[in-house]
């Protein structure tokens, strides 16, 4: 054969494999399905959310099922006060009405007994935590603390009352009313994102995976976006670290949504107003 006929045959060739790569490759694309979620969290990409801001529960070490159940995402309010399990430090209206946690969960997260976080609705979600003991209940329960990305992605069309207070029964809980507190996980029906997940904006502020330098002077910048809080623009290195939280809280009025970014909260403190939610 002569060598531009082989030539000619080696290029119709890689042509040919490289219509069917790209062939295949298009097909794989269609085909691709989005990413399945247990029944406590809702699909965001490639990225599974908690739905609901997390509770923290104790659980007997022997009951091994309830234990697996949480882990799997399928434990539900029954399930667990009907398997001798014990919510820690749920939600207060003041930081002196704090429940600790156990000597066992301190606020490292070095802990000698586990405690575990579930998504489930119609409680107080746990706060008085610090990013330690979040992230190890995250761990314990198969899961990782959100990054700031992914939450802000989740809380995407989350409605955020104009006026600063809320109606007291559906809209997200940001009212800064003196009756105000925290309330249960999913109570207000509308306060939900485009993707389902509960409660982003007020009840709980909540932490997530990232630190970055405290503004030195402990100061909030002027709003970025929606009127919402903004605690990192001119942020400068200074002594320690800070780990992000997101949303606001029940006493934030205007300034809670989903924009709303706090950049000042010490990794090892808890805080009456800052709880958590996990991803996978």
């Amino acid at each position: 054969m002569k060598p531009f006929r082989v030539t000619l045959l080696l290029a119709t060739l890689i042509v040919v494999a490289a219509v069917s790569l790209l062939a295949l490759l298009a097909a794989s694309a269609v085909e691709a399905k989005p990413v399945k979620c247990a029944s406590d969290q809702v699909p965001v990409g490639p990225t599974c959310v908690d739905k609901y801001e997390n509770s923290v529960w104790s659980i007997p070490a022997a009951n091994t099922g309830l234990i697996k159940r949480v882990q799997d995402g399928r434990a539900t309010f029954a399930d667990l006060t009907a398997g001798g399990a014990v919510q820690v430090s749920p939600s207060t209206r003041k930081p002196e009405d704090c429940s600790p946690f156990p000597d066992t969960f301190p606020p490292t997260g070095s802990w000698t007994a586990p405690l575990y976080a579930a998504s489930i609705a119609g409680v107080l979600p746990t706060a008085c935590v610090t990013w330690f003991q979040a992230e190890q209940a995250c761990r314990l329960s198969g899961k990782r603390l959100p990054t700031s990305q992914e939450w802000q992605a989740t809380a995407a069309g989350t409605p955020d009352p104009d006026s600063g207070v809320d109606d007291g029964t559906t809209e997200c809980n940001i009212s800064v009313s003196a009756a105000g507190g925290p309330v249960n996980t999913g109570s207000r029906s509308a306060c939900v994102s485009n993707w389902g997940a509960f409660d982003m904006p007020g009840n709980v502020w909540e932490w997530v995976a990232d630190w970055v330098p405290p503004n030195p002077d402990g100061s909030c910048a002027d709003p970025l976006f929606n009127g919402d809080y903004n605690c990192l623009a001119g942020a400068k290195q200074a002594a320690g670290t800070a780990a992000l939280t997101r949303g606001g809280d029940w006493g934030s009025g205007t300034k809670a949504g989903i924009f709303a970014v706090g950049g000042n909260t010490v990794p090892s403190h808890g805080f009456f107003v800052v709880g958590f939610r996990c991803a996978r």
